[in-house]
């Protein structure tokens, strides 16, 4: 029998994912989960999204333009506007999900064997997405105890290679929910510049920065405009991670050309996500006002709520809807397991992240879980009680 390829066999497993067949079989067996594993909101997609698409009249579903529609290129010039953020429709390629957008960044920008610098703990299918453009992912370690912070320029510096392409961020941050300062990003530039270097940001939460702190895009920093490339999605700003539309943006021409040749290759992007995007962008403010507000109301709940447990600490994050927390335990793969395996609270039990897949470094995270706070209150309180027993009963529990 032929065998599969060392890239397949070398494609890691999403640590978000892997546990859903003890969930099934959970679920079989009549408990009742809480999913805290996965950043899939419940909050309701802006009818004017659902409305655009259940209204078109399309008699034909053609292929859409490879860079996607112009219409919904033009009004996303806008959005971006109010932003401060100034482009124009030639600087955005419209893509299958962010997913896509960071594959074919990664592919126009590096080459095999090149190498990216990625703070770390990170969104987990950076891995997978590196994997399959054959770069080298080169994480540096941020820390729990200082809330995720930018590690130091200094640590920067001593990763850089001759193959050193470029650096990768999330802002604000998937999985530790932290938000970068001016001042971090403005450091960022200097090593950009320094070392000529590609900074690609991946910045789908924007819409959700706390406690009066401003978002600061990688497009906001000046003299590196050829070097940034802004990554995007409408997953989790109008709860549509079904809807499958990203965007790729820069002001790099070159870059813009040749990833328009891998946007050619996959021929184009969903129709009806783009159609559904394009009408989104006229979703009142006060729909993510009261968004905002509600996730900030489950975020402070569950930072109150977890830090009151014995042996926990979570930061408070600024922005996302997630946070890392540090769990008196000996190991997270093995305690998620065993929660949808072995353990159930009035028949119920809650569904957390393994931090170990959001690192690199081997052994990383091993104490740690990803918690996203997308359940309402009433959820959210008996997912937090389900925990707090669970960590009376685990047999690998550390004190």
């Amino acid at each position: 029998m032929p065998k599969i390829s060392n890239k397949a066999n070398l494609m890691p497993s999403s640590p978000i994912r892997k546990l859903v067949p003890f969930a099934d079989a959970a679920k079989k067996k009549g408990t009742k989960i809480y999913h805290l594993n996965i950043g899939q909101p419940d909050i309701e997609t802006p009818p004017s999204f659902l409305n655009a698409v259940k209204n078109s009249n399309i008699k034909v579903l053609e292929y859409s333009h490879s860079a996607g529609n112009e219409s919904y290129r033009k009004k996303l010039c806008g959005y971006y506007k109010s932003y401060d953020i100034l482009i124009d429709t030639s600087e955005i390629i419209i893509t299958c999900g962010g997913s896509e957008a960071i594959q074919i960044a990664m592919n126009t920008c590096f080459n095999s064997g090149d190498e990216v610098i990625i703070p770390e703990p990170f969104y987990a299918n950076y891995n997978g997405f590196s994997m399959t453009a054959d770069v080298i992912i080169k994480p540096i370690r941020s820390y729990i105890d200082t809330g995720f912070a930018l590690p130091p320029i200094s640590e920067f510096e001593k990763l850089i290679t001759p193959k050193t392409k470029g650096i990768m961020i999330c802002n604000p941050g998937n999985p530790t929910g932290y938000l970068y300062s001016k001042d971090e990003l403005n450091a960022l530039r200097e090593l950009v510049l320094k070392y000529d270097l590609f900074l690609l940001s991946d910045e789908v939460y924007r819409e959700f920065c706390y406690d009066g702190k401003e978002y600061v895009s990688v497009m906001h920093l000046k003299g590196i405009e050829s070097n940034v490339i802004l990554l995007d999605s409408v997953s989790k700003r109008y709860s549509a991670c079904g809807a499958r539309i990203g965007a790729m943006i820069s002001k790099n021409k070159e870059v813009m050309t040749a990833a328009l040749k891998f946007a050619q290759a996959r021929l184009s992007p969903p129709s009806y996500g783009q159609i559904g995007a394009e009408a989104a962008i006229d979703t009142p403010k006060t729909y993510f006002e009261e968004v905002k507000k509600e996730y900030i109301s489950r975020r402070d709940f569950v930072i109150e709520t977890i830090n009151k447990i014995p042996g926990v600490f979570c930061p408070k994050p600024s922005g996302a809807f997630y946070c890392i927390a540090q769990l008196p335990i000996d190991n997270a793969d093995k305690f998620c397991q065993w929660l949808l395996e072995e353990f159930n609270f009035n028949n119920e039990t809650v569904m957390l992240a393994p931090a170990t897949g959001f690192y690199s470094t081997p052994g990383a995270g091993i104490n740690e879980v990803r918690i996203a706070y997308v359940l309402n209150k009433t959820d959210l309180k008996n997912a937090m009680l389900c925990l707090e027993e669970a960590l009376k009963k685990y047999p690998g529990k550390t004190n």
